[in-house]
């Protein structure tokens, strides 16, 4: 069983602070904070070339100042980070926060997990870009510092991608200390590289206004929007603030942002741009040639570090996001290996794992540099970040209680610039933005096809099936030979007899004296509070009825539900007790319930799943299976 939510305090001050800022510096703001390694680079490298004139560079600067402002500072530290699931966030959890007390089936609440499902998919496509994209670019300083190392840096790449997927496994709590100050360094050396040239080009602080970015726009046009596509680069870690909220809380990841994070970004972009006025030749690698020759070695070791600290937080997420998708039954059952015993939410799962490292070095291979796969990178996090925006919306209207004049305005202007970068970016595709749509496409295939495939067998499953208490009454008037033990069955509707019990008594003529129907739920919060845990109800006969209740969060093993759940000396024994689990076998049929792919896809899907003995810790040598077919 899960502790409870390792974020408990609400409001830390003084040096428990200061600690949880510092570790928020190394899993929360990893990505973004190598951004500077690419991002400016890429306005001035895309397809087509921007001249590089200080009145361009001002304006791009503009730019990228403003977007860190409006979508980081305002629009996710300021309000996104509000609407938090009781502590937890991201977009699954504000999905789940927007459709709490809907009924199922409710319209509303189909349409939401749609959205909400689809946007979380995109992450995975982000799961794999930014390791690629992180890696290429800090290993490219190697080829700045002399060309020998040209034709090594997509192998070399390739290698600490590998190593990097193989230690997943130890989990990142043996690393994980070391995350905060390594980054703190980063952050220090990003500062310290571009103030001497801010300082040689003091002009270059007019880029703080808003009017160099507007005059852009109107002297470069369509090449303007195209450049915006790049400018998104530097706020594509917008959404790991809100998903790593539960670990840390809202107000030391403020803190690390505007105390350390802001001001070493605008301080290194600016550096950048100054260097670029006063030797525009330095776009091929700006971020690198600030640096002076003999600190370009160390500078690639500092930046490397930075980068498999940046993709081990995305790679975290994709884990946690998954195990969320299974709980919510999204996903077929699958191994998920928890990586602490005092951090909550730190898992393993080996599936995923080695997904994304075949997909993240197709990705380095495929594209072969930071600035090819660039065009791959954007496309995916902005459309997140729209569906975000969107059901920041319906959070204003429901749960803070917002008038619709007011929730209109705030979403408008927000969507006004989530809107701006998502049309940039939809450029790209042709370029590289198809991947990571195929990738979040793909997994929303499997993901809709498993939910609607275990909805359709529920109801196959049920149908015929009579009341528990009509079943309870026919037990008495009926008696069947009765055996000594428990019998527990698991079930997805408690209202119903479950149908491997029907079974074991046409099959084998005989009832165990206790028998216990447990009902499982995925509740729509992250953790269920212990008193609200589990409903029992006794029935007569030695029928007993568990409903227990856990969160998106949490992780329910069955023999521990029962010993809590069922009061003392109800005769829960360890070695007296079977679990009768059912198998199904699906028969295609000609029902036109599923298209036939789907089908196929789900039949698929449910041959591999994971066993339930393992994946709710059942002793394997308590379990009777009983096979079913499922016509679909």
């Amino acid at each position: 069983m899960e502790a409870d939510n390792p974020h408990t305090e609400s409001a830390p001050t003084g040096g428990r602070l200061a600690a949880l800022a510092l570790g928020a510096l190394g899993v929360v703001y990893g990505d973004i904070g190598t951004s500077p390694l690419y991002a400016f680079r890429e306005c001035f490298a895309h397809v087509g070339g921007l001249p590089v004139t200080p009145q361009n560079v001002l304006g791009v600067l503009s730019l990228i100042f403003w977007s860190l402002i409006l979508v980081i500072s305002i629009k996710y530290l300021l309000l996104v980070m509000r609407a938090d699931n009781r502590g937890e966030g991201g977009i699954l959890a504000l999905t789940t926060l927007v459709i709490a007390g809907r009924k199922r089936g409710d319209r509303f609440r189909r349409m939401i997990l749609v959205l909400g499902i689809f946007g979380a998919t995109l992450l995975y496509g982000d799961g794999v870009i930014t390791p690629a994209i992180s890696v290429l670019s800090a290993i490219e300083g190697l080829g700045v510092a002399t060309p020998v190392f040209e034709a090594s840096i997509v192998p070399i790449a390739v290698a600490i991608l590998v190593g990097l997927f193989l230690i997943q496994r130890q989990g990142t709590g043996r690393v994980g200390a070391a995350f905060g100050p390594v980054t703190l360094v980063w952050f220090a050396c990003l500062a310290a590289l571009g103030l001497p040239h801010i300082l040689e080009t003091p002009s270059i602080a007019q880029a703080l206004s808003p009017i160099p970015a507007v005059s852009f726009f109107a002297r470069n046009g369509a090449e303007g929007v195209r450049v915006l596509g790049a400018v998104f680069l530097v706020v594509t870690g917008g959404e790991a603030l809100y998903a790593a909220m539960g670990h840390f809380g809202a107000r030391p990841i403020r803190l690390a942002w505007f105390t350390v994070v802001l001001p070493a970004l605008v301080i290194n972009y600016f550096g950048q741009g100054a260097l670029l006025i006063d030797h525009p030749e330095a776009a091929r690698n700006p971020f690198y040639l600030m640096a002076p020759a003999w600190a370009l070695y160390p500078l690639v070791v500092l930046a490397t570090a930075a980068t498999v600290i940046a993709s081990q937080a995305v790679i975290s997420g994709a884990f946690s996001l998954t195990r969320q998708a299974v709980q919510f039954g999204f996903l077929p059952r699958v191994e998920i290996r928890h990586t602490s015993t005092e951090q909550a939410g730190q898992v393993y799962v080996p599936v995923v794992n080695w997904g994304l490292l075949a997909m993240t070095l197709s990705a380095v291979v495929g594209f072969g540099s930071s600035s090819a796969l660039s065009g791959a990178y954007g496309v995916a996090v902005t459309t997140t970040m729209v569906i975000t925006t969107i059901l920041l919306f319906f959070c204003m209207r429901r749960r803070w209680q917002w008038g619709p004049l007011r929730a209109s305005l705030v979403v408008t202007a927000l969507l006004v610039v989530d809107l701006a970068f998502f049309g940039a970016n939809m450029t790209k595709i042709v370029i590289g933005g198809w991947f990571p749509l195929v990738i979040a496409g793909s997994i929303y295939a499997i993901m809709s096809t498993w939910r609607r495939g275990r909805q359709l067998v529920v109801e196959r499953l049920l149908h015929g099936l009579p009341p528990l208490d009509y079943f309870v009454r026919d037990l008495k008037e009926h008696p069947p030979i009765r055996v000594p033990g428990t019998a527990v069955f698991l079930v997805s509707d408690p209202g119903h007899t479950p149908q491997v019990l029907m079974h074991n008594i046409k099959h084998n003529k005989v009832v165990h004296e206790q028998i216990v129907i447990l009902t499982i739920e995925t509740q729509e919060v992250p953790r269920v509070p212990e008193e609200e845990r589990f409903d029992v109800d006794f029935f007569e006969e030695g029928v007993t009825r568990i409903v227990a209740r856990y969160g998106f969060m949490e992780t329910p093993t069955i023999p521990a539900i029962l010993r809590r759940a069922l009061p003392t000396g109800a005769a829960y024994r360890p070695a007296e007790t079977t679990y009768f689990l059912g198998r199904e076998t699906i028969v295609l049929g000609p029902e036109r319930s599923m298209a036939r792919w789907r089908k196929r896809l789900f039949s698929f899907l449910l041959r591999i799943q994971r066993e339930a003995v393992l994946h709710f810790g059942i002793p394997t040598n308590r379990v009777v299976e009983l096979g079913r077919q499922v016509k679909l």
